[in-house]
Parts: structure tokens; C-alpha cells; sequence
């Protein structure tokens, strides 16, 4: 019977552990490896890019372009068409924002002391938000017709109008139109969150509170908003980032019109790029958007993680 010495089992061991450790990191490699491709290849080279064209007078009718440093930015911030189409976003970003929280916070309630039926309710309820955007866009376009729409010949049966309004195409109120459209269609992600952190909120401080002779407005404001609030704050920085980037349910609207009422940053950058072909200053747009909304998360973010401290006190 031969005994191994410690050296000779170590020294056949060693080589076989290695083989196996370099095995498993090899292992893990590769199964990240298509997550690390697809956010390069979604991610990171568009904003490369854009980053790089932003310093050049990149033209889509010319193959060759030059680098031109900062004058890309001291052209579009000197530019009054960006700010206006900035202070539309903003505007835009903030009444849809409010409009949806507000009515989603209200629906959700609502539905959380509905004793019956809460599943049928949620889901009709939920319908604007289960739509594509485009769908969205095309169906209120076609209700919103002033020739075959059904609300402005609806205003017109009633005698509320003279004639056929066209909402979309007057400046006066295309905005608040479209506006009013995205607040009924975010408003069910608003609901449906809301309702399932307000079923977290322990029924025993509700009681014990409303047998100490608390109201219903201390209740909700010392019970359920601290149990809600990290998250309607990650809701609001997440739809903060997802408004002021829409594109696709005002450009099916409207258009950016009429006579620019409803432009925001990204119609403003589209029409910049592909309607001027002037991808550089476009690629400008785009990353000042990018930093601003940096700015607004960080400051978001921020604040969510210093309510997360508090709480944990």
C-alpha cells in the first residue's frame, strides 16, 4: 500500500482545481457575453457616436466632415427654437407627470377599498397602458378629426360648437389635447404600482392609529405615504426619463404643430437631423438631453437613497 505524501496529493490536486476555477470563469464569461454585446451594440456605440458626431458639422448629403469643437453647442444654446422646444418639454414632462400620478394615486386608492370586483375594474382600467403607442396615436387622431371625428361632430350634435373643431390642428389647444392623451395613457402604470406598494401598508397601524383618533388625512399622510413613497419616487424618475424622451405619440399626433406648439427636444432633434440632415447638430440635441437627464436622475436617485437611510434609522 503506498501512502502520498502532502506535497504529492497537493501537487495532484492543484493542477485539477486551476483547470476547473478557470472552467467556471470561463463559464460565467459566456453566459453574460450576449448581455455585454447588446448593450454595446444598443448603448454604448449610439451614444459614442452621438457624443462624436456632436463635435463635427457631420451633413447626411456630405461624405466628408470636419471637427468643429464646441460651436455645435454654442449654436444650438444661442438657438431661441431649442429653448422653446425645451420649455415644451418641460412642460409637457411635468402636467403629464402630475396628471398621471395624481389620477393614479386617486384610482388606486379607489380600487384598494373596492370590496368586490378589484380584478375586473384593474383591468379595464389597465386597457389604455396594454395599447402600443402607435395604435394610441392613430385611434385619438381619428376620433379627433374635424371632418369624420366622433368628438367634434359629437360637440356639434350637442350645440356646443358651430362647427367641427379640429383640437390637433389649432395651436391654441393641441397641446393640452395631446397632453390630456398621454396623462389617460400612463396613468395605469401609475395605478397598478401604487395599488400593489399601498397592499404592503400594515392593516395593524391603520387600526391602531384610527382607534387613537387619527383621521383620515394623518393616516394617509404618516402611514401610507412612507410606505409608499420610494415607489411613487422610482415610478416619477423612471416616467420623468420615459416623458421627456416620447417621440413617437406626439410626432403621430401632431407632428411637432401646429406652428410648433407641440415641438419637444426630440422632434426638435429629428427634424434637426433628418429633415435639415444636419446630423451633427442633431447628435448636439441629443446629448444635451442626455446630460440633462443625467442631472435630473442623479438628483432623483439621490433623494430615493436618502429616504432609504432615513428609514432604516
Amino acid at each position: 500500500m503506498t501512502i502520498m505524501t502532502e506535497s504529492q496529493r497537493s501537487a495532484g490536486t492543484r493542477p485539477q482545481v486551476s483547470i476547473r476555477a478557470r472552467k467556471d470563469r470561463v463559464s460565467k464569461y459566456l453566459f453574460i457575453a450576449p448581455a455585454i454585446v447588446v448593450v454595446l451594440a444598443l448603448l454604448v456605440y449610439p451614444v459614442g457616436s452621438s457624443v462624436f458626431l456632436a463635435f463635427t458639422d457631420k451633413h447626411l448629403l456630405r461624405q466628408t466632415f470636419e471637427f468643429v469643437g464646441f460651436d455645435n453647442f454654442a449654436f444650438v444654446l444661442s438657438s431661441p427654437d431649442f429653448w422653446s422646444a425645451f420649455s415644451t418639454s418641460i412642460g409637457w414632462t411635468i402636467g403629464s407627470i402630475i396628471g398621471q400620478l395624481v389620477i393614479g394615486f386617486l384610482a388606486a386608492l379607489a380600487l384598494e377599498r373596492i370590496p368586490r370586483m378589484t380584478g375586473l375594474f384593474r383591468v379595464l382600467l389597465i386597457i389604455p397602458w396594454a395599447f402600443p403607442p402607435i395604435v394610441i396615436g392613430f385611434a385619438w387622431k381619428w376620433i379627433l378629426n374635424d371632418v369624420y371625428g366622433f368628438f367634434p361632430n359629437l360637440l356639434t350634435t350637442l350645440g356646443l360648437s358651430d362647427e367641427n373643431i379640429s383640437l390637433l390642428g389649432t395651436s391654441h389647444t393641441a397641446f393640452w389635447v395631446v397632453l390630456v392623451i398621454n396623462i389617460w395613457f400612463g396613468t395605469p402604470l401609475f395605478m397598478v404600482n401604487i395599488l400593489a406598494a399601498l397592499k404592503t401598508v400594515p392593516r395593524d397601524q391603520q387600526e391602531a392609529a384610527r382607534m387613537d383618533g387619527a383621521g383620515s388625512v394623518k393616516r394617509f399622510r404618516f402611514i401610507t405615504i412612507p410606505h409608499v413613497k420610494k415607489v411613487v419616487g422610482l415610478l416619477l424618475v423612471l416616467r420623468t426619463i420615459w416623458v421627456f424622451n416620447n417621440f413617437e405619440l406626439v410626432f403621430l399626433l401632431t407632428g411637432g404643430g401646429p406652428a410648433g406648439s407641440t415641438t419637444t427636444l426630440p422632434i426638435y432633434a429629428y427634424r434637426t437631423g433628418w429633415g435639415l440632415y444636419q446630423l451633427g447638430l442633431a447628435s448636439t440635441i441629443t446629448v444635451l438631453l442626455l446630460a440633462f437627464l443625467l442631472l435630473v436622475g442623479t438628483f432623483a436617485f439621490k433623494l430615493i437613497n436618502r429616504w432609504e437611510s432615513e428609514d432604516a434609522r
